[in-house]
């Protein structure tokens, strides 16, 4: 008894497999290019970006633009203008000066608050001690039994930490596939599970929406442990 594949003409059947491998190169394609294509385009957008805000803060005369334009240019300068400005406030004058605004703007109603809520941010993420986003784990998030990747973002203190239960922590969990926007929950640090994985990797795996798995560390460290037995 022949099968349906039998009674396909030999053309068809070689027509569609023809049609069937241009399909997955063309996808191949997608998956090698759409990457770099998407990374070369945002770094694109921020480099102009910078390159539009030093044009209007350095003026005609003044603005290598006018002269030549160079991509990437107004990145450079912007470098070297805030480690200028960097090595400007480190010194008695340029605390003093540092002072006196920090000054100014907490008298200011609004503006006292966004300032220091800014600064607080950026200290916490530029501190050379901050473990800040350095551990990805799991928290059953929204409910129990539900699990989602979560990043620790800091040892919880305060009003919160005296209600919230024994040793809780901070933990931002991202939406997905868009990772700057998400939730600040409060767990108990016995109720968090520390990934083998990098943020990097658990960042790459929330954008793919779990399409991009990272592999288990622990594997490869179990099958290492026997090894070094056996070798010692």
């Amino acid at each position: 008894m022949s099968s349906p594949a039998d009674s396909v003409p030999p053309r068809k059947q070689s027509r569609n497999h023809l049609v069937e491998r241009l399909r997955g190169y063309f996808f191949a394609g997608i998956l090698v290019t759409g990457p770099i294509l998407l990374t070369v385009y945002l770094t694109w957008l921020f480099i102009d970006f910078i390159d539009g805000a030093m044009r209007w803060l350095l003026p005609d005369r003044y603005n290598p633009a006018t002269y030549v334009h160079v991509p990437g240019l107004g990145l450079v300068l912007a470098i070297v203008a805030l480690t200028l400005i960097g090595a400007a406030t480190a010194n008695y004058v340029g605390r003093i000066f540092l002072r006196l605004s920090e000054r100014i703007l907490a008298r200011m109603p609004v503006i006292r608050g966004v300032y220091g809520a800014v600064k607080q941010i950026f200290e916490t993420v530029l501190a050379k001690q901050s473990n800040t986003f350095r551990e990805a784990v799991l928290v059953e998030f929204p409910r129990k039994g539900m699990w989602t990747i979560g990043f620790i973002t800091a040892r919880t203190e305060g009003e919160v930490r005296e209600l919230s239960g024994p040793d809780p922590v901070s933990i931002y969990v991202p939406t997905t596939p868009n990772p700057t926007s998400g939730y600040l929950v409060f767990v108990p640090r016995s109720e968090v599970i520390v990934l083998s994985m990098t943020v990097e990797e658990a960042i790459k795996m929330v954008i793919s929406t779990g399409i991009v798995t990272p592999p288990d560390r622990r594997l490869a460290a179990a099958e290492a442990i026997p090894l070094q037995r056996s070798g010692g």
